[in-house]
């Protein structure tokens, strides 16, 4: 408890296990750069995945080491157990062990290690010299018109660095200065190659270089009269030696390292490439605005001859003639309007003089009249005769209603439509 509060008044916070151990990874690897190593290969586990886990070992010490699947194919060096190596590459730390480890990228044999002493020396003497000093350094041209490349006419990085730059559209010229890469009497060709460019005087950048290889291999880019001979040039220089992981004293002594042959291409060429768009733009941008300055000053022109043809004589004999149709069209409908008012307003007037005059009330008289006859026609005794009845009469010619009021023997008359029967009412008695 009194620790406890020790500490909570002093303000300070407990760390996890988890953020102590990344603290300490964050410390090595950005406090120790990357290096070369010398050891004794045991522990030797070659894992399915392609990685290969080792332990590098000497008579005082143990360092846990692994190669990962693609470093481990890159290499020509078989591991095995008990072999002397020198190895090249950065610590970092395995977080779930809290174990820290070197991540190899490069493995040559034991025997290889006097050339890394002699690299590692002459690095340091001319680097003491002040032959690889940032201040020294030239910056390349970003649109070179004529490059020298001193390498070996045959190689494959020739080859790659020409297919890049032609792939990029790369307009320049390139000369090639054909020079040994490797073995014997390489370093004095590739010198003077370097003095043949500085005569010729057509160059605005140099560039060195092979394909990767061995430590052997690339010995040449070490030696110390072309590294001085490329640190005095006075056409910028472009070290391009090797794949990524190679290092040779040329790259320091040059104003530019390119990780490979074909990253200088790219370098080279993507200033070029930059120019050329940016062209393109500035070429699309004029010929807009021409564009568009030609349209508008068509558009002016054209206004221009509208307005003329409408000011000159014809023009105006045009325009009357075209208000002239005009106002006659207007006049003639309005005319034809108007005849068509006062037609119709006439035929309202007869219409109503029709209703109106004597004649069409005779008419409807003399209608009324006939309908009237009509009707009386169908209501006389002719009509009712006509239609199969008959009229009985007494003596007097009285017609007879009831039958009640004939006596027996009493003479009747029947009328029909045709003429008078005479008959003689019986007896009912009689009759029965």
């Amino acid at each position: 408890m009194k620790a406890e509060l020790d500490l909570g008044e002093r303000g300070a916070r407990a760390e996890s296990v988890t953020e102590f151990t990344r603290r300490v990874k964050t410390l090595l690897e950005s406090g120790l750069r990357p290096g070369w190593v010398r050891g004794e290969v045991s522990n030797l586990r070659a894992q399915a995945s392609g990685h290969v886990y080792f332990s590098l070992k000497d008579a005082g010490a143990q360092l846990s080491a692994v190669l990962f699947r693609g470093d481990a194919g890159r290499q020509t060096v078989k591991l095995r157990d008990g072999q002397q190596v020198v190895v090249y590459g950065e610590v970092s730390v395995y977080e779930a062990r809290g174990q820290y480890q070197l991540i190899v990228r490069a493995v040559i044999e034991d025997g290889v290690g006097r050339l890394q002493q002699e690299f590692e020396r002459l690095k340091r003497q001319l680097a003491d010299e002040g032959l690889f000093a940032a201040e020294k350094k030239r910056l390349i041209p970003k649109m070179p018109a004529t490059i020298g490349f001193i390498t070996s006419p045959t190689g494959a990085a020739v080859q790659d660095f020409m297919r890049i730059l032609i792939r990029r559209g790369w307009r320049g010229r390139l000369v090639i200065l054909p020079a040994k890469v490797q073995g014997e009497g390489a370093a004095a060709e590739m010198v003077a190659m370097l003095a043949l460019a500085q005569e010729l005087e057509i160059f605005d950048l140099l560039v060195i270089g092979r394909g990767g290889g061995s430590l052997e291999d690339l010995w040449a880019f070490n030696e110390e009269v072309l590294v001085r001979a490329i640190a005095a040039s006075a056409v910028p220089v472009i070290s391009a030696v090797g794949h990524e992981i190679d290092f040779t004293l040329s790259d320091f002594a040059a104003d530019v390292r390119a990780e490979t042959p074909s990253g200088a291409a790219e370098l080279i060429s993507s200033h070029f490439l930059d120019g050329a768009e940016r062209a393109a733009r500035a070429s699309e941008a004029m010929v807009a605005a021409g564009e568009g300055t030609l349209a508008r000053a068509t558009e002016r022109l054209d206004h221009a001859r509208s307005r003329l043809r409408l000011l000159t004589p014809a023009a105006q004999i045009e325009q009357g003639f075209l208000r002239l149709d005009d106002f006659s069209n207007r006049l003639v409908a309005a005319l034809r309007s108007t005849v068509q008012l006062r037609s119709q307003q006439l035929g309202e007037i007869r219409a109503r003089l029709a209703q109106a005059s004597p004649e069409a009330r005779v008419q409807l008289g003399s209608h009324q009249l006939l309908s009237l006859y009509k009707r009386l026609q169908a209501a006389s005794p002719v009509s009712v005769l006509n239609r199969g009845f008959a009229i009985v009469r007494d003596e007097t010619g009285k017609p007879v209603t009831r039958r009640a009021k004939v006596k027996a023997g009493q003479r009747l008359t029947n009328e029909f439509s045709d003429g008078l029967v005479n008959v003689r009412a019986e007896d009912d008695k009689r009759r029965e």
